[in-house]
């Protein structure tokens, strides 16, 4: 390999986990990345090794990322236990690599530190600035509609995306990145630093600098991961109007830290903290103008009184050191806590005979007057049902239909796959509809928007109680009460839940199967049971 003895001789070596690929837009300039951290971490007397892992693509991967998001973390977990290792850099952004990575991480609870990819730049197109998937949804509804030729959709595709980083929206990846700094993960400030920036190459040699100290130190994830942390990750997800899969995401990474954080703590901190980011596709901006405004440390300076400012962090400093001295240098993108984006909270848990074990909503992304709304549903067995007769006119669906997806859950589809923005008939679109309720047991893209339940469990392949819907039930969703409700009796319901079936799995054997006997559900973070916290993993004994 071309090393000396003395090279790495009574030094920390350290892995560098690198998520690049060629099918990874995100993170094309993770190989230049790497070389930066080494630097850092040479020049800190540390051993830096750069070892590949899987690459969670969110845009090719089939059937989701998500699907895969357990088997990078059991990956990571391994790969930092098996190796002569005595820290590691986490290098994601891309939606899922950041809690698959953290998870890992966590689990083998090596010193470790986390590195951001960043938001790419903003998009344009005939002088508007553009968000990447925000403003493609609502393009492609004006091209269903018939408002928009080919012509000007193809210039849109090519202006959206130009440069390396991560969805400059409040997507799941600048929202999982943000929470990564707030539990304490990240070098103060990193995660709003976008893709390309000169700052954000010198931030990579930081982290690579850093990591050698808490390999000395031997500061691991647990050290950091606290309660408190995870309550800081909460309070500045709904500040955010962070993405609904932070939720999932979140509760995961608690599992494998041993901290309980369930739905109703997300629920009871909606309630007091108001949405102050502006950023699509809650506001007006995109992540660029919010690192520009003040980025993280700006915004965590406003709801300062919200948070828990012992938390440690990788910095060496608690979170509250961390934060003083920033500033928001614009209050139109980054609010004041009383003049929040919106009256609601970030996201909404809801509650019902529909959703026993829980459903969620970001109300800010949502048309105002379909937020207390009773309809009638059209029930679509499957996302292949959906796609087949969504558009078609004899179904005869108005605004006030409640549209209904079975079978996109965790097992259902499988994998709870970004599906819970459901298509909008073509013939309503061209009638000006633009928004209606919609509840599924899927996931939606963070850059998505819409009045749509998402998550709800238990999930229809199990026998949940959003398998039993049926075209024309009655129901009712109160989102000030946070109730979701299908007006049935339960004695009907005990009807059709006695005649119900479940689906029998296509997967037989490999990982389809591994996935389908031990995956939770939504509620539950959606990890695999056998990895959850618990005891450590003794060291083999080699000798």
């Amino acid at each position: 390999m071309g090393f000396n003895t003395e090279d790495f001789q009574a030094k920390p070596t350290i892995a560098i986990l690198n998520t690049w690929s060629d099918v990874n837009n995100c993170h094309t300039h993770f190989r230049d990345r790497a070389e930066e951290v080494k630097r850092g971490v040479w020049q800190a007397g540390g051993f830096p090794l750069e070892i590949p892992v899987m690459s969670l693509s969110e845009s090719f991967m089939k059937p989701t990322s998500m699907y895969y998001r357990n088997l990078l973390a059991l990956e990571v977990e391994e790969t930092l236990r098996c190796y002569p290792v005595d820290g590691a850099v986490l290098m994601g952004g891309c939606d899922k690599t950041v809690p698959a990575l953290i998870m890992g991480a966590t689990s083998a609870n090596i010193p470790s530190i986390f590195l951001p990819a960043g938001p790419m730049l903003k998009g344009c197109w005939k002088g508007e600035t553009l968000g990447s998937g925000t403003d493609m949804w609502k393009y492609w509804a004006e091209r269903q509609a018939g408002n928009l030729c080919e012509d000007s959709w193809n210039e849109l595709e090519d202006g959206i995306a130009r440069s390396p980083g991560h969805c400059m929206t409040m997507g799941t990846a600048s929202t999982m990145t943000a929470i990564a700094e707030v539990l304490g993960l990240c070098l103060p400030g990193s995660t709003s630093i976008p893709a390309v920036h000169s700052t954000h190459a010198r931030m990579a040699s930081s982290v690579g600098r850093r990591i050698v100290d808490l390999a000395w130190d031997k500061i691991t994830p647990r050290d950091l991961l606290t309660e408190d942390a995870f309550h800081n990750a909460v309070v500045t997800d709904m500040a955010l109007g962070g993405s609904t899969n932070a939720i999932i995401h979140l509760i995961a990474m608690a599992g494998r830290a041993g901290v309980s954080l369930t739905l109703d703590d997300f629920d009871r901190i909606s309630q007091d903290v108001k949405v102050i980011a502006n950023i699509r596709p809650c506001g007006e901006h995109v992540m660029e103008d919010f690192y520009d405004a003040g980025g993280i440390l700006g915004l965590l300076s406003q709801i300062r009184s919200l948070l828990r400012l012992d938390a440690p962090t990788v910095s060496g400093e608690t979170l509250g050191k961390n934060i003083e001295g920033a500033e928001v240098f614009d209050d139109d993108v980054i609010r004041p806590i009383d003049r929040p984006v919106g009256k609601a909270g970030g996201t909404y848990v809801l509650r019902g005979n529909l959703a026993p074990d829980g459903a969620v909503i970001k109300p800010t992304a949502a048309e105002p007057g379909l937020l207390e709304h009773s309809g009638p549903a059209v029930v679509f067995s499957d996302y292949a049902d959906l796609k087949a007769r969504i558009h078609d006119e004899s179904l005869g669906l108005t605004a006030d239909h409640i549209i209904v997806l079975q079978n996109a859950g965790p097992i259902g589809a499988p994998g709870i796959p970004e599906w819970g923005m459901l298509p909008i008939p073509n013939y309503l679109l061209k009638q000006g509809v633009r928004d209606m309720l919609r509840i599924s047991d899927a996931r939606m893209s963070g850059t998505s928007y819409g009045a749509c339940v998402l998550h709800v469990a238990p999930e229809s392949a199990v026998g949940g109680p959003l398998a039993l819907v049926e075209d024309g039930d009655t129901i009712r969703v109160s989102i000030e009460n946070r109730e979701l409700h299908l007006d049935v009796s339960d004695e009907e319901l005990a009807r059709r839940k006695e005649s119900w079936e479940p689906k029998e799995s296509p997967y037989r054997r490999g990982y389809g199967r591994l996935y389908a006997d031990e995956i939770t559900q939504a509620n539950e973070g959606c990890d695999f049971r056998f990895l959850h916290s618990g005891p450590d993993t003794p060291e083999p004994d080699i000798f």
